[in-house]
Parts: structure tokens; sequence; C-alpha cells
């Protein structure tokens, strides 16, 4: 896949992840941040060039209508979906009385919106010579963690869905990309440790690598290692996700 002239467009790119990505592609591409905080996203929009910005919540279907109209009427040219946004909270599913809550907006969120995305820019992007669709998943799509045990579900759904769809659009110019990371320092994981993470430009570096080259699966840092573990042993890898951790 081509890295430089594409117009890209990234779901909660005013932080985290999302700005490492975009500060990373927008040197050679132009790059269109999606957020639902106005003042974030022109924040980190301040700190690029070539970045467009639009405040709209993914989550939300009135939200996307708008979205996908102003795409299609501004950003013909768009070629790559890079679906980042996300939602994650803590479980204790022994003591906590509003999993089924937190569960609904995770699955919304990190699940349900983007397949209602890809959905809807799909007739647009089937058009371009060279597109791609990326879905950010995560290292517990291959082992749940109790602490994060919904989190985990979207991204095991999200995980199977890419698959599917990857499959589903073989004989178009569309590809169909996973980016896999592991536990990553930034401010949406900081509730469940992410100071212990690796930093977000690492998964920008490694991402961009793996679109570079076609690797369908970008499994980033040691969640390549924990991959190997769960294909060879999955009980253990459900271990060790799951060892104490400060």
């Amino acid at each position: 896949m081509k890295t430089s002239k594409n117009t890209i467009l990234i779901t909660g790119g005013s932080a985290g992840i999302g700005f490492e990505l975009a500060k990373q592609l927008s040197a050679d591409n132009h790059v269109i941040i999606i957020g639902r905080n106005e003042t974030r996203l022109q924040k980190a929009a301040a700190q690029l060039p070539n970045v467009s910005t639009i405040t709209a919540d993914v989550s939300n279907a009135e939200d996307v209508e708008k979205l996908v109209a102003k795409l299609t009427t501004d950003f013909p040219e768009l070629n790559i979906v890079i679906n980042n946004a996300g939602a994650a909270n803590l479980n204790n599913l022994l003591s906590d009385t509003n999993t089924f809550e937190k569960a609904g907006e995770e699955m919304l969120t990190n699940y349900l919106s983007v397949i209602r995305l890809n959905e809807k820019l799909l007739p647009s992007l089937k058009k371009q010579p060279d597109a791609a669709i990326v879905n950010v998943s995560s290292v517990v799509a291959f082992a749940p963690s109790t602490r994060l045990a919904t989190y985990g579900a979207t991204k095991a759904a999200l995980h199977a869905y890419t698959r599917a769809l990857r499959l589903a659009l073989a004989d178009t110019g569309v590809k169909v990309f996973e980016l896999m990371p592991p536990l990553v320092d930034t401010e949406f994981s900081a509730e469940i440790g992410g100071k212990n993470g690796i930093p977000p430009a690492q998964v920008a570096d490694e991402f961009l690598a793996g679109l570079k080259n076609d690797t369908y699966e970008i499994r980033v840092a040691g969640t390549e290692q924990f991959y190997r573990l769960y294909l060879s042993n999955p009980d253990e890898a459900l271990r060790v996700m799951n060892l104490p951790r400060e």
C-alpha cells in the first residue's frame, strides 16, 4: 500500500495513538482527524501540517450521517479510513453493578460504529484505485483480561469482523488492515496502567512499516510474541494476560 499522497480519515485523531498516526502520516498525506471535542481537535491540528478536522461522535448515528455527507462532498478522494476511536472501562465482574451499561458503550464505539462507518464509506472507497480500511484492535482480541472483560470482547468481535471484511473485499481495490497494539502509554489507557506501556510513536512507526509492506495484521511490539503463545497454548496465554500487575 502506498504511504504518501493519500487522503486519510482517522477517528479519535486528537490524542494518543490517533494523534501519533496523524503526526507521522500528515507529512506526506492529507489527514482528516475526527473527534468529539472541537477544542482538542483544533489544538491537535495546530501542531500538524496537511490536516483538516471534523467534529463528530462516531457512536452517534446523526453525526455519522453528517460526517459521511461532508466527506463525500469535500473529500471525494478519501482512500484510507483508520477506525481508531475507542472506549474502555475497567470491570469487576463479581461486584460491579453497571457492567451491562459499560459493555453497551464499548460495543457501540469499538465494534458497531466501525461497521456502520465502513459500510457507509465503502461505496466511495471502492471507486478509488488504491484504498484501505484500518481497524485498530488490541492484543486482548486473543485472550481477555478479567479487568477488561467487555473491552476484550469488543476487540475479539472486531478481529473476527476484520478478517471477514478482508476476505469479502479480496477481489476489490480495498485492502483491510488490523493494527493490534499491546498496552500503550496514552491518556486513554492511564486508568489501566498505561504508564507501563509502549509509546504511541512506536505504534505509529510499526503501523507505517506494515502498511507499506501490506502486512494485514500488524501485531505491534510484544503482541507478536503473545500471538505466538496464544497459537501454541491458549490457556497459558490467558494465564499470562491475567498475571497481577502494578
